[in-house]
């Protein structure tokens, strides 16, 4: 079976399995939607109980959307083969369009194994059943990334303030540097109010707003500056034609993990592999060049700062 017609029908049954949620427990669950219960007071979703539980022969798993999701297939195929011997079953890799899609799947129990960019986190946690297990991170424990206004070095725009009256690229409405925390930030510090003092558009991923500011599309952009790396990486612009308006403090970056509904021993399995993956000379190390491997993490500590923004700026983690 080959890789497109096997992703179909995982596709399609999951679908077909999803359109009859869980029954509504009487449970502990703070902000987690209905299906979901957190007894323990970690803020993530319980391992399901057994009725609900996935225990798939094959187990998907997708990376936060890019916009050249062929490349990142190539780049996680050494951890997959690990995962794999791990697990001991097959592990497909899924390339995402969109954060919606991703929760999407997750919720609906298509999607096994998977990277949420930042700002998604909370929503997946609490729409989708996400358990944070792993991120990326520095041999010496540190980890994270910046948000950073941009606009070309041969614009007039010269300071945050110089925003007024122009327009201004986000990403997605769930991503945290793309929006959520540039949004809080702009008001908060410089009185700047979206679609009052400045005019908002929505590129769609980091790397769009990144290329739309290099070559003049948008007048400036809120991005990860992770991101930036990344792109400028590839031959298509250097930072001597940009210049940062604002950087804010460090953010986590992509968290992995697993839905609530995968049996616990393959969750375990699964945490494992990203503690036990040989980082360096890989993949994963030649495309993250600033990381040095995963680190444990748990979604009530790593994730409290995000949180803090979602709430100041009216974001909701109820599924649509």
């Amino acid at each position: 079976m080959t890789l497109f017609v096997r992703v179909a029908v995982l596709g399609l049954l999951g679908a077909v399995s999803g359109c009859s949620g869980p029954l509504v427990e009487d449970c502990s669950r703070g902000d987690l939607d209905q299906r979901y219960c957190d007894r323990d007071g970690d803020l993530v979703a319980d391992p399901s109980p057994p009725r609900l539980r996935l225990n798939p022969d094959v187990l998907v798993f997708a990376y936060t959307p890019v916009e050249d999701p062929a490349q990142f297939r190539g780049v996680w195929a050494p951890f997959l083969e690990h995962l794999e011997s791990r697990v001991g079953r097959e592990v497909l890799f899924f390339p995402v369009q969109s954060n919606a899609a991703q929760i999407e799947a997750m919720r609906a129990g298509r999607l096994h194994i998977a990277g949420f960019n930042t700002g998604s986190v909370p929503l997946a946690v609490n729409c989708a059943g996400f358990r944070p297990i792993a991120m990326m991170a520095r041999s010496d424990g540190t980890f994270g990334y910046e948000m950073e206004l941009l606009t070309r070095r041969d614009s007039d725009i010269q300071t945050v303030e110089d925003l007024r009256g122009r327009s201004l690229a986000f990403t997605s409405p769930t991503s945290n540097s793309g929006f959520k925390a540039p949004s809080v930030l702009l008001e908060a510090e410089f009185g700047l109010v979206a679609d009052e003092d400045f005019d908002v558009v929505f590129s769609g991923r980091h790397d769009n707003s990144i290329l739309g500011v290099l070559q003049g599309d948008y007048e400036a952009a809120a991005v990860a500056n992770q991101v930036i790396d990344q792109v400028l990486a590839r031959g298509v612009g250097s930072r001597e034609e940009l210049r940062v308006l604002y950087r804010s403090l460090s953010f986590p970056t992509t968290a992995y993990g697993v839905s609530n509904r995968l049996d616990p021993v393959l969750a375990r399995a699964v945490g494992e592999a990203f503690r036990t993956f040989p980082w360096e000379g890989s993949a994963l190390a030649e495309e993250f060049q600033e990381e040095d491997g995963f680190i444990d993490i748990t979604y009530v500590e790593h994730w409290d700062v995000i949180r803090t923004i979602d709430i100041a700026s009216g974001t909701s983690w109820a599924c649509r």
